[in-house]
């Protein structure tokens, strides 16, 4: 039974959430940007979803079917975000997926989370292919992929219906295993 890793960036840490967590979390994803710029999160946020997301990690993990790391900031060990991998094991490729709190926005923190988790991805679950996507309204997200080395693939229009604003597009970003390497994107990190 393997126990998901603690990765460490210059100003970030990377970890496991715990049920400790669940009352900062639904804070921060309890913000209508958070909502308006993400799928799966709701506005408000309910009580107790925090709770039974944070739950599944474990058993998704030693599946080998994904990680979901809390990204808290090294210094303060302040919650700001969440980063992870879905994994589809069969076809070696995850979709990673990232939110960072509005207050925490602009800082380059979701840049360097996901940089770190691209390379924990192709490292540890041996992938070939990972892929993100965003709303055509984000393109600070877009922005994002673009710097930890993903490229554009292409637009979906109108391909998801957001709730008090309409029919989005979703912009399709990747990044193999070999261009990941080419790209020599030296990280100064540790896997503790």
């Amino acid at each position: 039974m393997a126990c998901q890793p603690t990765l460490k960036t210059k100003r970030l840490v990377l970890r496991p959430f715990k049920l400790a967590d669940a009352s900062e979390l639904q804070r921060l994803a309890n913000a209508p940007e958070i909502a308006a710029t993400t799928l799966h999160i709701p506005h408000p946020y309910p009580d107790g979803m925090a709770e039974m997301w944070i739950k599944q990690h474990p058993e998704m993990f030693e599946a080998g079917d994904g990680a979901v790391f809390a990204i808290e900031l090294r210094r303060e060990a302040t919650l700001i975000g969440c980063v992870g991998l879905g994994c589809d094991p069969e076809n070696q490729n995850a979709e990673l997926g990232y939110w960072i709190g509005v207050p925490y926005w602009n800082r380059g923190y979701a840049t360097e989370a996901a940089r770190m988790v691209v390379a924990f991805g192709f490292a540890y679950f041996e992938l070939h292919r990972i892929k993100s996507s965003c709303f055509g309204s984000n393109p600070a997200s877009g922005r994002v992929m673009e710097k930890i080395g993903m490229r554009y693939e292409g637009c979906r229009r109108d391909q998801l219906y957001k709730e008090g604003r309409g029919f989005e597009d979703v912009l399709e970003y990747g990044i193999l295993s070999g261009d990941f390497t080419r790209q020599a994107l030296h990280l100064k990190a540790e896997i503790g």
